[in-house]
């Protein structure tokens, strides 16, 4: 076998196949039961990213495998949920043939490059057995919801707070919390399930938002927003163009975001990463969800916001995101000195030859046909069909992408993933020459 797919969900098993379409011999490694990521991880009540109410929010023509001659089932809905992404997911793996190069239940512990150039990776199964195997490459396809992310130093108080205080990654349903008084903190996607799921069973639920986000609707003029992402018309906008026309579509969509009670975002679209919701305003006009501000301190059970107004709560919610970690990489690896992920065309690490990870992108729009494109990439690079530049050159187009980055959505580790679908999958098919 010559190489290692880390991950089994959706960027592992698209790796997977363009590895086996080709006839590169492989191994992938999960570390879960099955197959499928974050999307099986609510039907089997797992620690993880993933609840209950969790659906897509792209169209499922543009998140199946389109690529892959794989499309999701026509009696899907638009949006599928978890449990049918994850049904998909483990049908494409033994449709495809690749279900039987995963090994389940295998921890990865380190991936290293040894001086002649091959990498060791050392894993753990179910049993507890170690096993140490060399490959000539390694694909990372293991995700970026990693390390859960709370405030730091949480509001004063918070240590004295009577009632629970728990992170997303620890939220499943909102039945556990049927009649409590609930304060969930955040504005990003799972925030926004998460408090119109609570919304349904909690006695009251409150949203604390610090900042404001664009929240865009699934669809606009009808038309679901991935699918105007990637449309060429569309594409044949200047990118200021394309900025006015979401802009103006959201003012007939949906109003200005301070008529419902949140801060109105201090940034133009697309100069930071949009909240897609058709449930979350709706839940707020019904007097479901109250906004306040951030939280400036805990007394007792009592939660005090920023502008001196307060409720009681049995529970708060951080809905603060997480933190990209590689534990079985070299330190640093993929990110720099300020954390920004340094990877040629979002892929491949310039200076640790065989090192390439799919899926590690944050598109605005549906990420499935980007990963198609990636893992296809990686193949042909592997297969030798498709040459890479030198690693100074790669350095060159990471240091620009990263300036531009910058200068759009400013430099943190979360930008840095951050992709626009229609041009990067060209940028793909460009050095894929198809």
């Amino acid at each position: 076998m010559r190489v290692c797919v880390i991950g089994a969900g959706m960027s592992g098993l698209a790796a997977a196949y363009a590895l086996r379409e080709r006839g590169i011999g492989f191994v992938c490694l999960e570390k879960a039961p099955d197959v499928g990521g974050i999307w099986r991880q609510p039907g089997a009540g797992e620690r993880g990213p993933g609840y209950r109410t969790l659906h897509i929010n792209t169209a499922k023509s543009l998140t199946g495998y389109s690529g892959f001659g794989y499309p999701m089932p026509d009696d899907y809905p638009l949006y599928p949920r978890h449990d049918e992404i994850a049904a998909y997911l483990r049908g494409f793996a033994r449709d495809s043939g690749v279900l039987g190069h995963i090994e389940l239940r295998t921890e990865v512990l380190s991936a290293r490059r040894d001086t002649e150039g091959t990498w060791t990776v050392v894993s753990r199964d179910a049993d507890g057995a170690v096993a140490s195997r060399r490959f000539e490459h390694v694909i990372v396809a293991s995700g970026h919801h990693t390390e859960p992310v709370l405030p730091d130093p949480l509001p004063q108080g918070s240590g004295s707070f009577p009632g629970t205080i728990l992170h997303s990654l620890d939220y499943r349903d909102g039945r556990d919390f049927a009649d409590q008084r609930v304060v969930v903190v955040g504005l990003g996607a799972s925030a926004v399930d998460i408090a119109a799921d609570l919304s349904r069973n909690a006695a009251r639920t409150v949203l604390s938002v610090r900042r404001g986000l664009h929240i865009v609707p699934k669809q606009l003029y009808g038309i679901p927003c991935d699918e105007i992402a990637e449309a060429p018309w569309f594409n044949e906008m200047s990118f200021a163009e394309r900025r006015t026309f979401v802009e103006e579509a959201l003012k007939v969509a949906r109003g200005s975001l301070a008529d419902y009670g949140l801060p109105e975002p201090d940034h133009p679209v697309f100069s930071s990463a949009v909240t897609i919701s058709d449930e979350i305003l709706s839940r707020i006009r019904h007097g479901a969800v109250v906004p306040k501000p951030a939280i400036a301190r805990f007394e007792g059970s009592r939660v005090v916001f920023t502008d001196d107004t307060s409720v009681q709560a049995d529970a708060v919610v951080y809905c603060t995101g997480f933190r990209m970690a590689f534990p079985f990489l070299p330190a640093g690896c993929p990110t720099g000195a300020d954390g920004s992920v340094e990877l040629y065309r979002r892929v491949v690490a310039p200076d640790r030859p065989g090192l390439y990870f799919v899926g590690l992108i944050r598109p605005v729009g549906s990420v499935s046909r980007l990963v198609e494109a990636q893992a296809r990439w990686v193949a042909g690079i592997i297969e030798g069909s498709v040459d890479l530049p030198a690693p100074d050159g790669m350095r060159e187009e990471v240091t620009a992408h990263l300036d531009a980055i910058a200068q759009r959505y400013g430099r943190t580790q979360g930008a840095s993933i951050q992709v626009d679908v229609g041009p990067y999958l060209a940028e793909l098919r460009d050095v894929l020459k198809v």
